[in-house]
């Protein structure tokens, strides 16, 4: 096997294109249902608390439209079960945005069966208001037999007043693939309760094994008892430092008990919808290979960041980005396809935040990055703007103007083309933020091309402590060399 792959795009295309026929030992996804309510990316203020931005990145993927309509007239023109069921659920939910989204599902999950190898493991997680219709969608693409749990993730959170019984648990639909027992499954135990340990937990005596003529005591303990399907685990609250603002995000002790009872080392964990790379991040600590697969380059940036925070920078040597612009070429054709996209991959290239996208509201900015400069001081801001196309010196007063209103320290234009000598001269005479306390000097307007980013260039500003930016994720309790060896570059991929 090659290197781990992160991979960027629709995952329909990238499982039918890149992913072999039986190469994947387990399958996590967790697929968002109502993109505006639960998918819009939300990042933590500087204080800490939640922005009122949102980044739309899946604005109409589960909405019922002409994609979706052709999606499901082509399920159901394939004819057997899987078709029998969209046609069933097209009689009942006609036009809506949840037969949207569980036609868009279908050809999905076709794909994730032919990938997964038999015996191996497949855990959906979605929430009651589309659980009953997806476990009916499971068991047409894998067999009612192959049904192992419907597993209950329950939590706590702080409750809002309701006429209904607060909801507060997810839940996983457990199935393998043409067998009815998975072939990997490390049972875990529950540790016994408090009662149980009072009641049976006792001494007992036996003949000492070399004199055999007087008793020794021993203490009986038991296991436990076998896990249940009811998984009580708490979520990420706001103060753990595992949280890194993004919406959907899981704590990673739900992701260990699933890739820990139901892989080995070495094996192939994919998650198709990696998001903020959770999955990614817990199968790297506990030596499984992976696969990740997300269609926004803000997640693919942002997990990226949170593997290099887990493990060190020497991480980015097992995997690779698939997708990604690699030269100016690449870019130029990203930023013709979709210049949100390629707004978001440029500033990932320099580690900045995106932020909201409101026609004619931007006010000049594309993105934010903070950083601290003094111990104890306030936190610090650069200001980001992002040119695809040609340049004209008034972008560079512009960003000048932004950056005083702002009160910002420095002001970065990333731009597609090299600078013009005009550009230069004007960001010249914007002058030098001096930190306190410093000798230093760094320049309040840069511009760095796109070019210049892809061969390595970085802003240029001070940093007392840590980037402020975006949460940094904690270490892994295993240094990146603990990982499993790659083999050679020669060796096929998955």
């Amino acid at each position: 096997m090659g290197k781990n792959q992160l991979y960027y795009g629709d995952n329909l295309p990238v499982l039918r294109e890149h992913i072999k026929d039986q190469s994947v030992d387990l399958i996590y996804l967790d697929p968002p249902f109502n993109s505006r309510q639960d998918y819009n990316v939300l990042f933590a203020e500087r204080n800490g608390s939640r922005s009122a931005s949102q980044i739309m990145a899946f604005e109409d993927t589960w909405e019922w439209n002409e994609d979706s309509a052709r999606v499901c007239e082509e399920i159901i023109e394939r004819g057997g079960i899987v078709s029998q069921v969209i046609q069933a659920f097209r009689t009942f939910l006609l036009n809506s945005d949840m037969m949207a989204y569980l036609a868009m599902m279908a050809p999905r999950l076709i794909e994730l069966h032919r990938v997964l190898k038999i015996g191996g493991s497949i855990y959906l997680h979605c929430d009651p208001t589309a659980s009953h219709y997806l476990k009916m969608l499971m068991d047409a693409v894998f067999r009612t037999a192959a049904f192992q749990n419907e597993i209950v993730w329950s939590y706590r959170r702080w409750p809002s007043p309701s006429k209904h019984f607060q909801r507060m648990h997810d839940t996983l639909l457990f199935y393998c693939k043409e067998s009815d027992r998975p072939q990997t499954f490390h049972v875990e135990y529950e540790p016994n309760s408090p009662s149980y340990q009072k009641r049976f937990k006792g001494k007992t005596q036996m003949l000492d094994p070399e004199t055999r003529s007087r008793k020794i005591t021993l203490e009986a303990e038991s296991k436990g008892l076998p896990r249940r399907d009811v998984w009580d685990l708490s979520i990420i609250a706001g103060s753990k430092k595992e949280r890194l603002g993004y919406p959907t995000q899981k704590p990673e002790a739900l992701l260990e008990r699933i890739i820990q009872t139901s892989s080995n080392k070495g094996d192939v964990v994919l998650d198709p919808f990696c998001g903020c790379g959770t999955s990614i991040a817990v199968a790297q600590r506990l030596n499984r290979r992976w696969i990740g697969i997300d269609i926004t380059h803000l997640a693919i940036g942002l997990i990226k960041k949170r593997l290099d925070d887990a493990f060190g920078s020497t991480v980015r040597e097992t995997y690779e980005v698939v997708g990604e612009p690699v030269d100016l070429s690449g870019a130029q054709r990203l930023a013709q396809d979709d210049p949100y996209q390629f707004q978001w991959w440029a500033l990932s290239l320099v580690g900045a935040r995106p932020v909201e996208k409101k026609k004619g509201a931007d006010r000049g900015i594309d993105g934010r990055l903070y950083f601290h400069d003094e111990k104890g001081g306030k936190t610090k801001q650069i200001i980001l703007s992002v040119k695809a196309g040609k340049l004209h010196a008034p972008y560079v007063r512009d960003l000048r103007g932004v950056i005083e209103r702002e009160k910002s320290e420095i002001g970065v234009l990333i731009s597609m083309e090299p600078p013009t000598k005009p550009m230069q001269k004007e960001a010249a005479e914007a002058g030098f933020y001096k930190p306190p306390g410093l000798a230093e000097r760094y320049p309040r307007i840069q511009i760095l091309s796109i070019a210049e980013l892809l061969e390595g260039k970085k802003i240029d500003y001070p940093r007392y402590a840590a980037d402020a930016t975006f949460k940094r994720a904690p270490k892994s309790r295993k240094a990146a060399e603990e990982q499993i060896p790659l083999n050679g570059e020669d060796e096929e991929p998955f």
